[in-house]
């Protein structure tokens, strides 16, 4: 693997990481995942199998680490790497668009929603839902705001990330 896009993609679950510790809590406490959008952003910048799985697993780990989720720390590792593999395979199928950010943000709502479906199906079957709360309570009250602030986030980051690239001249596969 490629020391620099090792680096990078270490940066973006970084970000994501920090990204998700600052974010202020929603319905019981809990937050989105800002790490998602990190991830998406590395999978279309960097859209190589080893890559997905690195950050599929490492940002698996991280969310784990620092959930709120009552018992989420299995739930967050199986989400992660599936949505993972779930959006390369989206990425691949609009290649030529991909790093448009309105495909981006397409995706990156797609993404999401796999996301917290994956998790709370986890959730459900590994630990139970906390409170007793329903899945569609979590899914209305957690996973969809979730959706429009990662969508709102691909919108502003993505650009970012795309200019800095430009000027420091890193090479993409895509």
């Amino acid at each position: 693997m490629n020391t620099r896009v090792l680096v990078i993609l270490s940066l973006f679950a970084a970000i994501g990481a920090v990204l998700s510790m600052v974010m202020p809590p929603f319905f019981g406490g809990m937050k989105p995942d800002m790490m998602l959008t990190m991830m998406f952003i590395g999978i279309i910048m960097f859209p190589a199998i080893k890559n997905v799985a690195l950050l599929g697993i490492v940002t698996g780990f991280l969310s784990a680490l620092t959930s709120a989720f009552p018992g989420g720390f299995v739930p967050n590792i199986i989400d992660k790497v599936v949505t993972a593999f779930v959006f390369f395979g989206l990425v691949l199928a609009v290649k030529k668009i991909a790093q448009k950010v309105a495909t981006a943000t397409v995706l990156t709502v797609i993404g999401t929603i796999v996301s917290g479906t994956v998790f709370l199906t986890a959730a459900s079957l590994i630990v139970g839902l906390p409170g007793g709360a329903a899945f569609t309570t979590l899914f209305v009250t957690v996973v969809l705001p979730a959706t429009l602030l990662n969508g709102a986030a691909m919108i502003i980051i993505l650009p970012i990330v795309q200019a800095i690239f430009k000027r420091s001249r890193i090479i993409t596969v895509a």
